[in-house]
């Protein structure tokens, strides 16, 4: 298992990289034989805030989790324990993705809470239709701004491809263009 611990505006100690790797196997724990990418965990240090993102490439599937605390210890077993719950949550749906025998099901607590009967199903309540306009990325998050909505779906006039401007966490915006 590779991981790849980066630091901003933080020093990564060895100390720091040995709790991430130890923490992080909790999670690898689950996926016995799945071809697991390389594992990134990025600690930040921004305002008194200590913010943990790890995400686990599996078999294709990104498990990705994010928790913010005054201290990174915390941090980093916080988001931890938001992985597992993911892993907690998607286990039916996981081990039909994963190769047969690849995601040990087992090693996920018998306490967890029941599932709702239709677990394979995801519960969309509304359907909205709208016309993808043509425009650049500035105007698609003028335009967010303006419905005062988290994300924008728009056609990228410079591409020709759909894509989706979306408000960060941090204030700031992000773009997702199509790889195919």
């Amino acid at each position: 298992m590779a991981i790849t611990v980066r630091g901003k505006n933080i020093e990564i100690t060895t100390a720091l990289k040995d709790y991430v790797a130890k923490r992080v196997g909790k999670v690898t724990k689950y996926f016995d034989g799945a071809s697991m990418g390389e594992i990134t965990a990025i600690l930040t240090v921004n305002k008194g805030r200590h913010i943990v993102e790890v995400t686990v490439p599996i078999n294709g599937i990104l498990l990705r989790g994010e928790e913010s605390t005054a201290d990174m210890y915390t941090s980093i077993d916080l988001v931890i324990e938001k992985l597992e719950k993911q892993i907690e949550k998607y286990k039916t749906k996981l081990s039909r993705k994963l190769k047969s025998g690849s995601f040990k099901t087992d090693l996920i607590p018998a306490a967890a809470p029941a599932q709702p009967a239709s677990e394979d199903e995801f519960s969309i309540v509304k359907t909205k239709r709208f016309a993808v306009k043509p425009m650049d990325a500035d105007e698609a998050v003028m335009q967010m701004n303006l419905i005062n909505h988290d994300f924008f779906v728009f056609m990228n006039s410079d591409t020709e491809e759909v894509n989706v401007v979306y408000r960060r966490k941090d204030g700031q915006y992000g773009l997702i263009e199509p790889e195919f």
